[in-house]
């Protein structure tokens, strides 16, 4: 069987670019293993224009931002779907340090924060003291709707290979790679955590964090923002009424990847002091991410190893950042033009080199 490319992984990155490959009329074959546990199968897909304690504004979000709402608009036409929804974040603050550093960026011109103007207006469901802000816009991704139609899409027209990859039978040669009974002119790995494994770029700087959310039915919160004290309630618009993604943490120390029953008590502790109203448990679910050092991906072409290409390392960000590199990296792929120099795998020559 012979290809133009080789996607490994159907993440939200091996989404956007197969995607863009299919839109320029290339060929490909995707091997995915549907792993459900996968960073993009659990998040809640919020693309928040600021970050942090202290309200920083995100990286290149001016390029960012936009980019992704077409970009989700453009896959959902195409797939007949809503695949993004404008819903911005109501954020309680946890303390006076928190609002007054959230009222210090607004007065200093943060195009992206303000004051709420009626602070009572969420009273009759949340417990909270220090007054809310508001951030706009924030877009949420509908994973949960997104992955499993492009999915669908990728099967009946046989580009999609359920299984493990297995790398141990991959091999070079000029100009082409080999897997299997597959040839293809290059193979992109988009396999998430699994890069820090992968043998041609686990050099790279990866820093994997584990996170974990609760999907809960809360029968009468408003569906109409996210919300924000510490955890994160986001609704989950395509799950059924009243479902909503509640979390995460962010751990750089575990055992592994699955739940634990420490987060579950604490989340719901906490939600219990927060809301006013009842809630139910329905799933408990936990990923890593592939976070890296600098917090910035890694998209491009190997130094060495001309016919493998990387994108990865979106961590917390890959609902943003992942159109706007898949279509970077299909620029570089089909027409050789430069990836954005903080995210090019360039800036790792020697490491990748040895």
């Amino acid at each position: 069987m012979q290809t133009e490319f080789l996607i490994i992984g159907q993440g939200i990155s091996g989404t956007f670019l197969s995607y863009y490959l299919q839109k320029a009329g290339r060929s490909f074959v995707v091997i995915d293993n549907n792993d459900n546990n996968s960073a993009s199968r659990i998040a809640a897909g919020i693309i928040n224009p600021v970050t942090g304690r202290r309200m920083v504004t995100v990286w290149m979000a001016d390029e960012i931002l936009p980019f992704a709402w077409k970009a989700y608009h453009e896959i959902g036409h195409d797939l007949g779907i809503t695949a993004i929804s404008h819903r911005n974040i109501i954020d309680f603050f946890p303390n006076p340090f928190m609002r007054e550093n959230f009222l210090k960026r607004t007065e200093e011109g943060n195009e992206y924060t303000r004051a709420f103007p009626d602070q009572e207006h969420f009273r009759s469901w949340f417990n909270f003291e220090f007054s809310c802000g508001e951030i706009n816009p924030v877009y949420t991704a509908h994973l949960e709707t997104l992955l499993p139609a492009w999915r669908q899409q990728l099967t009946n027209q046989q580009s999609l290979w359920e299984e493990n990859f297995e790398i141990a039978q991959l091999r070079f040669e000029a100009g082409a790679i080999h897997y299997k009974n597959i040839k293809a002119g290059n193979i992109i790995f988009c396999d998430g955590p699994a890069g820090i494994d992968n043998p041609y770029f686990k050099q790279l700087p990866y820093a994997l964090n584990k996170g974990e959310a609760l999907m809960m039915e809360i029968p009468g919160l408003p569906a109409t923002h996210i919300f924000k004290k510490s955890l994160v309630l986001a609704p989950l618009q395509n799950a059924g009424k009243d479902i909503f993604w509640v979390g995460s943490n962010y751990a750089w120390e575990f055992d592994n990847a699955n739940p634990t029953k420490e987060f579950r008590e604490t989340t719901e502790r906490v939600l219990k002091e927060w809301l006013k109203i009842p809630f139910q448990i329905i799933d408990h679910r936990a990923g890593l991410r592939p976070a890296t050092l600098e917090r910035r991906p890694f998209v491009g072409l190997h130094p060495h190893y001309k016919q493998a290409g990387l994108l990865n390392g979106m961590g917390t960000k890959g609902c943003s950042l992942a159109p706007f590199f898949a279509k970077q990296l299909t620029e570089l792929l089909l027409h050789g033009k430069a990836i954005t120099a903080e995210a090019d795998i360039n800036r790792f020559q020697k490491i990748l080199s040895r």
